[in-house]
């Protein structure tokens, strides 16, 4: 039964691979919980309880010391197994629908301090007429991420037949298509990076993946986390360092100057408004900060 809901993410829901990957994770890891916990060879849901899900939370909070969160991504896809064989008739009722969800202090998104943000764009510029492939590539990742505000799945899912007429089109959550503008400088970038890829006996078409390595196979995202990291490193940006933080930056930078919360609704690709207004906190906050060091009455 497991095999099939998995089936059914993948092919009927048609998540993303990693999304795929994390649910079937979990409900084997929970699966695999409850079969030794009653001595079962094959896991039945029909033999579980809302309380066995609890002692289920008990156990992963105690022994892996997850985050009220990473629990509650965990408990999610259990929630969806049962969803789903409640559907399909595996089992009389969903089980889940009693079982609440940890609650998690809400914390803003971190974000780039546009000054430190305009020291590594700089730093990308300088390394687009290098002659390492690894940096002229390295420059790109960087800024396409900041330039649009896109995931690191979205990121790697990027062909170069995906871009044209100065946008660049992203497959994102939901199996769901958007536009996404290019700057100019931006454009430039991919032409300079694709015509590097070709010196270096790289032919890019149309359908392949446009990151890719010395060897022209796609980057992992392992490879895309540490570039990103290292590269933010270099410029002493503070704080976490990953391709969310710049996404979180994008969106940060340009309600602060000024952007229609609904466009960058669109841009970012969330499917509900309350998700973007989470980057309004951040903004406030910034505004306190100048209020609290320039007001002449102070």
């Amino acid at each position: 039964m497991i095999n099939r809901f998995i089936e059914y993410i993948e092919s009927g829901k048609r998540y993303s691979e990693l999304t795929v990957r994390n649910y079937k994770r979990d409900v084997l890891g929970f699966a695999e919980w409850f079969n030794d916990r009653i001595g079962l060879d094959k896991f039945d849901a029909t033999k579980v309880s809302a309380e066995d899900i609890r002692d289920w939370i008990i156990y992963r909070l105690d022994t892996a010391e997850l985050s009220a969160a990473s629990m509650n991504r965990e408990l999610s896809s259990i929630k969806s197994l049962f969803s789903y064989l409640r559907r399909i008739g595996v089992v009389e009722k969903d089980i889940t629908k009693r079982i609440s969800s940890l609650k998690t202090p809400k914390v803003l998104p971190q974000f780039v301090p546009q000054s430190r943000m305009d020291e590594l764009l700089e730093s990308t510029r300088e390394q687009k007429y290098s002659q390492e492939f690894k940096q002229v590539r390295n420059s790109l990742i960087i800024s396409l991420l900041y330039g649009c505000g896109i995931r690191l799945a979205e990121l790697l899912d990027i062909k170069l037949g995906d871009i044209t007429n100065g946008s660049v089109k992203i497959h994102g959550k939901g199996d769901k298509d958007r536009l996404v503008p290019l700057l100019p400088e931006l454009v430039s970038r991919v032409e300079v990076y694709v015509e590097f890829c070709r010196r270096c006996g790289i032919e890019l078409t149309a359908a392949d993946k446009l990151i890719v390595g010395t060897t022209g196979k796609p980057l992992s995202r392992s490879t895309v986390q540490r570039v990103v990291r290292q590269e933010m490193m270099a410029a002493n940006v503070q704080g976490r360092k990953s391709p969310h933080i710049l996404r979180h930056t994008f969106a940060t930078h340009l309600l602060g100057k000024g952007a229609d919360m609904r466009e960058i609704q669109e841009l970012m690709g969330h499917s509900s408004l309350s998700t973007t207004q989470h980057y309004t906190h951040n903004s406030i906050g910034q505004l306190l900060s100048v209020y609290d060091k320039a007001h002449p009455h102070k």
